[in-house]
């Protein structure tokens, strides 16, 4: 998941919305108005040829691409479960990436992988990429490679809306925080010792969850993942609002495949050139109301 921090807003304002980094639209919709606009229509390329990229030449062989996500994560990866259409940030990333390789949405598999089984689905060649709040360090490095960052977040706690005890990450010596398993939060949270215990669950929406129901006290991850799901119920969730760490957001591929990284890194600059980074966002997380972040710096190596 892992999924993290930084971002700003998932979310509506004002609005339920569908950030999961690590979603369904269908139950915000009942809650208010979901207003996450459909993945926007992206000019496929045609012809595309990358040599030396063998993720490229199994995408060719299978006439489709994989693409690992998130998909309950509002305002990033989130699924509605009505239509089951995928909707978010992410969504946009990944159907842009997806465009500039060659491949419009008729020829996208969405791949819902849990923060813990990222780094084997991308070993594995389960899915071509990932792109779900994925944050870059060098210990994940070691076990896949990582075009971008295509955005920075950083973790934050959400907490119910009357428990004003908690007031960043200091506050949770004598607390109980949730967090999905395998995510940097939760390795953030062990490391630090800041909490008196830590759960750790498959997805993030199992800890809201348990977080509604009184079995923990603040769940813990990026900033724009929490205020997807602050967004969703303004009455009964909030958003603490002190980040503690920079989460990149990093799309995973295969280790040895620098070609295919390169070519992405490529891609990704040329949406935050001309202007495509932005209208995702504005279409995205930016209907919280919260102005895009700073643009990230593509990272090469």
């Amino acid at each position: 998941m892992r999924i993290r921090n930084i971002a700003t807003a998932t979310l509506l304002g004002g609005l339920a919305l569908s950030l999961a980094a690590c979603g369904k639209t269908g139950t915000p919709a009942q809650q208010g108005k979901n207003t996450i606009e459909p993945p926007p229509q992206m000019q496929v390329a045609k012809d595309v040829n990358i040599t030396g990229s063998p993720t490229f030449d199994r995408i060719k062989q299978n006439g489709k691409i994989t693409i690992g996500v998130k998909d309950d994560q509002p305002g990033l990866g989130y699924k509605d479960s009505v239509s089951q259409k995928f909707t978010g940030f992410d969504i946009d990333i990944a159907n842009y990436l997806a465009a500039q390789l060659g491949y419009g949405p008729d020829k996208i598999v969405y791949k819902q992988v849990q923060s813990a089984g990222r780094e084997a689905a991308v070993g594995n060649g389960d899915v071509d990429f990932y792109v779900g709040t994925y944050t870059i360090n060098d210990k994940r490095k070691q076990q896949v490679g990582f075009a971008g960052p295509y955005f920075v977040a950083g973790q934050d706690l959400l907490v119910r809306k009357d428990d004003n005890s908690i007031k960043g990450p200091e506050s949770l010596k004598d607390k109980t925080v949730c967090s999905a398993k395998g995510s940097t939060p939760v390795q953030n949270i062990k490391e630090k010792g800041y909490a008196k215990e830590v759960r750790e669950q498959d997805k993030y929406s199992d800890c809201v969850s348990m977080l509604q129901n009184k079995q923990v006290d603040a769940v813990t991850t990026d900033d724009a993942i929490l205020k997807g799901y602050a967004a969703q119920k303004p009455d009964l969730y909030k958003v603490v609002g002190k980040t503690f760490t920079k989460e990149p957001y990093g799309v995973g591929l295969n280790k040895d495949d620098k070609v295919l990284r390169n070519k992405l890194d490529d891609f990704l600059q040329k949406a935050l050139d001309d202007g495509d980074w932005q209208k995702f966002y504005d279409g995205t997380l930016g209907k919280s109301g919260s102005p895009a972040p700073q643009k990230p710096t593509i990272e090469r190596y």
